[in-house]
């Protein structure tokens, strides 16, 4: 099985978010972090089947939503399985967001 690595930085709303995706034939490994690097809560989805399922790892406080979307999301892409981790300060909302999926699917796509 082979891997590559991606690693960027989205700045958004004076906040700055550290994303590493590990990439493999059959899964991605997606870690966010805002500040100092962690595992937060996380999610794993598969895609194999109609629609993808997602089961919750470690229980996230806030964006549970967001992290549940990115790792569905990339779970289809690569019909295969996907882990999430989401580590931030506060609350995300709709702007950063919105941006954080986009900056992760071109990354992903190239």
């Amino acid at each position: 099985m082979s891997s590559s690595d991606h690693s960027l930085t989205v700045e958004t709303e004076n906040r700055k978010f550290d994303v590493k995706i590990l990439k493999y034939d059959n899964a991605f490994f997606i870690s966010i972090s805002e500040g100092t690097p962690r595992i937060g809560g996380m999610i794993m989805s598969i895609a194999t089947g109609p629609s993808p399922v997602s089961s919750e790892i470690i229980p996230l406080r806030q964006d549970s939503m967001f992290l549940k979307l990115i790792s569905q999301k990339l779970a289809v892409e690569l019909r295969g399985l996907c882990i999430a981790s989401l580590s931030v300060k506060k609350e995300l909302g709709g702007i950063p967001s919105k941006i954080l999926i986009e900056r992760i699917m071109e990354a992903i796509r190239q």
